[in-house]
């Protein structure tokens, strides 16, 4: 495993589309194993590929309930609202209020290729929310709530 460098707000590729995962080998292995590492070590609840240089659909995310990985994930559906103050590893010293569901329930494939179903409520929801729109180039900057900045940190 190896800690991969984050890519920041200036970097276009976060403004990419990912592209879907065909293969499930040990490239893919390797690479959820160091998001998830390089995660970690960045203190951080969530990382998209995009945001460490990779153009694939793949998520990895600890929202304190373990390590949940995303090859390919798609949100099946979402329910009500939630306003909370949000962050990114690719935005640092930054914060803002975004508007997101409440609950969303996520289906995606596992490491081996495997379909499986995830649901979301409160910080799992927006991390879902949050790490799926990297995969289509889209920050949180561009989901703030009406009337809202960006803050940045003191």
């Amino acid at each position: 495993m190896a800690i991969r460098t984050i890519r920041t707000q200036e970097d276009p590729i976060l403004r990419k589309t990912s592209r879907r995962v065909e293969v499930f080998d040990d490239r893919l292995c390797t690479l959820l194993d160091d998001m998830a590492e390089t995660m970690y070590k960045a203190e951080g609840v969530g990382l998209a590929a995009v945001q460490v240089g990779v153009l694939r659909r793949v998520v990895v995310i600890n929202t304190g309930e373990g390590l949940i990985e995303l090859v390919n994930p798609e949100i099946t559906e979402t329910q009500g609202e939630q306003r909370v103050s949000e962050g990114c590893l690719s935005l640092p010293g930054q914060s803002g209020v975004t508007k997101r569901p409440a609950t969303v329930k996520v289906k995606a494939q596992n490491r081996n290729g495997n379909w499986c179903l995830y649901k979301g409520e409160d910080l799992k929801a927006r991390a879902f929310c949050h790490e799926i729109d990297h995969l289509d180039g889209i920050l949180y900057i561009d989901r703030l709530a009406a009337n809202e900045t960006v803050e940045l940190d003191k």
